[in-house]
This record gives C-alpha cells, sequence and structure tokens, in this order.
C-alpha cells in the first residue's frame, strides 16, 4: 500500500528539493506540493471533507513555509487533521527544537540538507503511526471527519456598521437550528457582545491567553452558557489586557474551539490587531460588514486591501455583508463588489432600527421578535452561509417559515435537530 505523502514548502527550491527525494522513497505517493500555510489548510480541508482515507498520510512541512510560521503550522494541523502525521524539515536540529516540534504536534523531525536515509526513515515511522490511529478510529466506529467546526468572522469596515449585531445574530440562527454554536468578542479593547447579551462573567478570552494545550475542561471554565444555549467566549472587561491575547494565542484559542463547537462566529471588531488578523486568516468564511455609504464602503476597500497586503485574506476569499440597505441609496451591492473587489452576501439587511432600539437599550437583542424585518435578513443570511441546520427559506405569505416568521428548521425524528 502506498504512503501519499503532502509535501508543503515555500521556497522553489525546497519544492523541488523535496518532491525529488520523497519520489525515490519505496511506496511513497507524493502529493501535489502546497507553497503557503493557507493553502495547506484548504488542501486538507477539502480532503477530509470527502473521506478520511483521502487525507495523505505524511504531510512533511519546510522550515521556510509561511505566512504562518512552521510549528504554529504544525499545531494546527496536529488539532484540526490528528490521523495526519507531520514531519518538520529545519535547519535547525537542536535537542530545544525537537522538543519544541514534538510538543507543537509533529512527529518526526529532518535535518537540512535533506539525506535520503534520514527522510525515508521519518516518513516510514510517522506513516505507521498514522496507519496505526486510522484504525483505532474505524474500530471506534467515529472516524475522524477532520475539518472540524465551521469558523465565521465578522468585521465591521468601520465603527458602528453593524459588525457585532450581525455576529450575535449569525450564532443565535446557528444554535437555535440545532447545532452547537460558540460566539467569541475577539474586539478585544472595545467588544460589546456582553453588553448585547446582558452577560456579566469574570472571565475572558485572555483566561485562554498564556495556555499552550487548552483542554475541554479549561475551555469550558471560560466560556459562558447562555439562556439562548450559546457559548460565549468574552472579551475582557479591561481593555487594556486584550494586548495579552496575541496572534499565537488566538490560533489556540481558535483552534480548540473549532474541535469543540459546530459553528464558531468571531466578532472581530473594525480595528486590526494581530488576534482578529490571525482569526480571519484561519476562518472558513470571513464577513465584512459594510453600510450603503461612501465612508463605510471606502472603508471596506481599505480593509480588503490591507488584509491582501498583510497575506491575511485575498479578496476574492471576503464576502462584503450589507447592513441597513434600502432601494432608494445610490450606492447597491453590484457597486460595492465593483468597488472591494469581493463577493456580496445575496442577502441584505434592511435599515429599520427602530425594530432594535429598544433590545439593544436593553442589552437583550436574543430577545428580538421574529417578526423583525432585520432579524429575518440576518437569519436568512445565516442559511445563505450555510450555518443552519436543514434551514428552509420557503415563503408563504411573505414571511419565511418556522420561528414564528424568521427561518425553520426541520427536526429529525430523534429529536436531535
Amino acid at each position: 500500500m502506498s504512503t501519499r505523502i503532502l509535501p508543503a514548502a515555500g521556497d522553489a527550491d525546497a519544492v523541488r528539493s523535496l518532491t525529488t527525494l520523497l519520489s525515490q522513497l519505496p511506496d511513497a505517493e507524493p502529493l501535489v506540493p502546497v507553497t503557503d500555510s493557507t493553502q495547506l489548510a484548504d488542501t486538507l480541508s477539502r480532503l477530509a471533507a470527502e473521506s478520511l482515507d483521502e487525507l495523505p498520510e505524511v504531510v512533511v512541512v519546510h522550515e521556510g513555509i509561511g505566512p504562518v510560521p512552521a510549528l504554529e503550522l504544525i499545531r494546527e494541523v496536529a488539532l484540526r487533521f490528528p490521523a495526519v502525521g507531520v514531519v518538520l524539515v529545519t535547519s535547525d536540529a537542536s535537542p530545544g527544537l525537537f522538543q519544541a516540534a514534538m510538543d507543537h504536534g509533529a512527529r518526526g523531525l529532518v535535518a537540512l540538507p535533506l539525506g535520503y536515509e534520514e527522510l525515508a526513515s521519518r516518513v516510514q515511522a510517522v506513516a505507521q503511526w498514522s496507519a496505526g490511529v486510522r484504525r483505532h478510529l474505524g474500530a471506534a466506529g467515529d472516524p475522524f471527519t477532520g475539518a472540524g467546526g465551521t469558523v465565521v468572522t465578522v468585521s465591521g469596515a468601520k465603527g458602528g456598521v453593524g459588525a457585532t449585531l450581525t455576529a450575535v445574530q449569525l450564532a443565535l440562527a446557528a444554535q437555535t437550528s440545532g447545532r452547537a454554536t460558540a460566539l467569541v468578542d475577539m474586539d478585544l479593547q472595545t467588544g460589546d457582545v456582553a453588553s448585547y447579551l446582558d452577560v456579566q462573567f469574570r472571565r475572558s478570552v485572555v483566561d485562554l491567553a498564556a495556555i499552550n494545550d487548552i483542554s475541554p475542561r479549561v475551555l469550558a471554565d471560560a466560556v459562558f452558557r447562555h439562556d439562548s444555549g450559546l457559548a460565549l467566549l468574552l472579551a475582557p472587561a479591561e481593555g487594556e489586557r486584550g494586548e495579552e491575547v496575541t496572534d499565537r494565542a488566538a490560533r489556540h484559542i481558535v483552534s480548540a474551539l473549532r474541535s469543540r463547537y459546530e459553528v464558531v462566529v468571531i466578532d472581530c471588531g473594525a480595528q486590526l490587531g494581530g488576534a482578529g488578523a490571525a482569526a480571519v486568516e484561519m476562518a472558513d468564511r470571513a464577513l465584512l460588514v459594510t453600510t450603503p455609504d461612501v465612508i463605510a464602503v471606502r472603508g471596506a476597500k481599505r480593509t480588503v486591501r490591507m488584509w491582501d497586503r498583510l497575506q491575511i485574506r485575498k479578496a476574492e476569499e471576503t464576502t462584503v455583508v450589507v447592513n441597513r440597505h434600502t432601494r432608494s441609496t445610490e450606492i447597491q451591492p453590484p457597486l460595492i463588489a465593483r468597488i472591494t473587489g469581493t463577493a456580496v452576501a445575496a442577502t441584505t439587511v434592511p435599515a429599520h432600527f427602530k425594530e432594535l432600539q429598544g433590545v439593544v437599550d436593553a442589552g437583550r437583542v436574543h430577545e428580538l421578535e421574529a417578526k423583525s424585518t432585520v432579524k429575518r435578513a440576518m437569519w436568512a443570511l445565516a442559511g445563505e452561509l450555510g450555518l443552519v441546520r436543514a434551514a428552509e427559506t420557503v415563503h408563504k405569505g411573505g414571511r419565511l417559515r418556522g420561528d414564528r416568521g424568521a427561518v425553520s428548521f426541520r427536526r429529525r425524528r430523534d429529536g436531535t435537530g
């Protein structure tokens, strides 16, 4: 049986060297190389969505991979795809780096310059380990799908465009449909999720920042279980403590959440920091909320270009959501798509602030009436994004069926939703 090996290296010479040696290994089946961390994660997610059997047994990560550092990338792969063995190729073969690589989830380390014997030995050992893990998973009757939960980030083109309200309503829609959902406030200095949901809780995302191995119990201690069923991971009450959540910590936190919840919605606010950038980069869907006015649309364009320059997110991988939309405005969604170079969600959110004012002032946006046109639009958006289970958008008499007019969710006969 052949061993599928996925090389991951950012340098053309490194790719060439890796693939040449890997192709010489007995029973080896080198896959098409990937050249950056985003491409590696996307490739593994796509293969995992098909079947566990489609995943490569071994991923060989070169130390020069980017933009995510090699060790952080290894940790993410180990958390999201535990049946895949990772080998690190590095010029530093010191005991310290070896220990760090093992701590991050690598199954082997190969020193540069590459040698056939060492590479063959490490790859063979990791392939055997991977095969054993897969046999165990198969015997347990609970095959690993690999992709984990769906992560959606919601960012604002500027302050006040409705990013937090959008994040809250998307999370509520997913939770109501029967999907275990976490809502994370990654707007670390000025986050308002707690205020919108009338929550007072002393723990926050900062409590996880210094923890390298976030166990289920540690995560549960930091999460607040809201009356709506949402699991909330809040921003710190003291905004200056937000600096403690580095991009590395954010990656650990998002990976831990992804492995525990079907849907993870992250409010990133309108200011880009290291933690928010890491979340946007890791997200399956990155939303950018704007209003149809010149200032906000310029802000959206500026944000999209900045994400692209910093290699956080490409424009074509970003979805703009138009909030407070009216038919009479001169700036319509097709124009916003042309200006920003992004996709624009087919669902727009109407401008009806009077529907929201009472629940926003009371901090009870989860009690927004089902007949609200804003709620109906945002829950329809959740359906468009695939966040709800068995969602229907069948109109009857001008109303969306289910939840008294918001959206409906078919329940399975076993009652699990």
